[in-house]
């Protein structure tokens, strides 16, 4: 196992890696959309917010070269699930392979996030 680590996605901000590379398989941390060279959370909607987390999440797998076009599986964490139509008009742009996904709504994000993704991609 490797563990991945790149200045052009926000620090891991607990005990834990951007992300993990096993066999043939990169395991990503949840990224949240902070900005990366300040580690504070973008402004705006969950479209913006969603845009960010995908734009980290893009930069932890190609720093294990992989990408989102390798994404097998995604895991994401909504703080609304009435912002479900507004963030898959984001995801679907940038996730076009059509991964397998499961999405569910929760109480509360780190730093006040609306949206973290995590995800499994091939090498």
């Amino acid at each position: 196992m490797d563990i991945i680590e790149t200045k052009k996605a926000p620090t891991a901000i607990g005990p834990y890696s951007q992300g993990i590379s096993s066999g043939d398989f990169i395991y990503t941390s949840g990224q949240i959309p902070l900005v990366p060279e300040t580690g504070a959370l973008i402004d705006g909607d969950i479209t913006r917010q969603t845009e960010q987390a995908i734009l980290n999440l893009a930069a932890v797998l190609d720093a294990a070269g992989s990408s989102l076009e390798k994404v097998v599986k995604t895991t994401c964490f909504l703080k609304s699930m009435g912002d479900f139509s507004a963030f898959n008009a984001v995801y679907e742009t940038y996730f076009t392979g059509k991964p397998a996904r499961s999405c569910v709504e929760v109480s509360a994000l780190p730093k006040g996030a609306l949206v973290e993704i995590e995800a499994i991609a091939a090498r």
